[in-house]
């Protein structure tokens, strides 16, 4: 857009919204008004007041269009992929979110749950919240891509979903609500390629992954990623880590002490 190509920050909502698009920067906003950086701010700020527009990340805006001004944002999926592009992070949607792409949420996240390979603060933009779990490997994760109303957005496949769902079980609501989701996502993971993927994550993931998965009713999907573990597992892996008892019935399969007792939501 030319330099003053546009009269007010009203009219640069409609010009850009026109063309499909609902983000934007705050220089970008300079630019085409032609304003200094005091004046553009302000001017954003009044049609902030308005409803019209948020910013989920300082000098970063999104429109908000009518359906959504009771919400007082875009939903996640329709601003993170582009506030990643602006900030240059590799991401892919993640673990209950992702779940529930594939429908297996059991019931609706409370946050939009977003990888990425360093930890950041969670973004609040009007009722959306935005959780960030760090992964150092975040770029090399398969992923699927999948359209919003605003692009195309970046989401873990099944199989990695899975993985995640137990590598991160605090952010998953615990290994019970953990094995509820896989119970609704195992019919979307392929056996196979859970034990390609299973290297990119720790051993004991694919440990409690493949013993859960029979627990669930996924014990068609074991087989290839039983090969795996009994290949990779150099040691006994705790069902639960966080619990320090070690005490518990023994899984020679996947070589899992089974230290606390899993049971799926009901």
């Amino acid at each position: 857009m030319e330099p003053g190509a546009v009269g007010s920050a009203a009219e640069l909502l409609i010009e850009l919204a026109s063309h499909g698009r609902y983000h934007f920067t705050t220089d970008e906003a300079m630019r085409a008004l032609g304003t200094s950086p005091v004046a553009t701010r302000a001017a954003l700020r009044r049609l902030k007041k308005k409803g019209g527009l948020a910013s989920p990340h300082r000098g970063f805006h999104v429109i908000v269009p009518p359906e959504y001004r009771r919400l007082g944002c875009l939903p996640g999926d329709q601003f993170v992929p582009q506030l990643m592009e602006h900030l240059g992070l590799a991401y892919y949607v993640a673990l209950l979110s992702a779940a529930q792409l594939y429908g297996a949420a059991h019931q609706q996240p409370q946050v939009f749950q977003v990888m990425v390979e360093k930890n950041r603060a969670p973004i609040a933009c009007g009722g959306v919240r935005v959780e960030f779990v760090a992964r150092r490997n975040t770029a090399r994760i398969p992923v699927v891509e999948r359209n919003t109303p605003r692009g195309s957005i970046r989401v873990s496949t099944p199989e990695a979903t899975a993985l995640d769902l137990i590598g991160y079980p605090d952010h998953a609501g615990g290994l019970d609500h953990a094995a509820t989701v896989l119970a609704e996502l195992v019919e979307s993971i392929d056996g196979a390629t859970l034990a390609r993927v299973a290297p990119l994550s720790p051993v004991p993931w694919a440990q409690r992954l493949g013993y859960l998965l029979e627990q669930v009713g996924g014990s068609d999907r074991t087989d290839a990623l039983s090969g795996y573990v009994g290949e990779a597992a150099r040691e006994t892996a705790l069902l639960d880590p966080r619990r320090k008892a070690r005490r518990g019935e023994r899984d020679p399969r996947w070589r899992l002490v089974v230290n606390v007792d899993v049971v799926p939501d009901g």
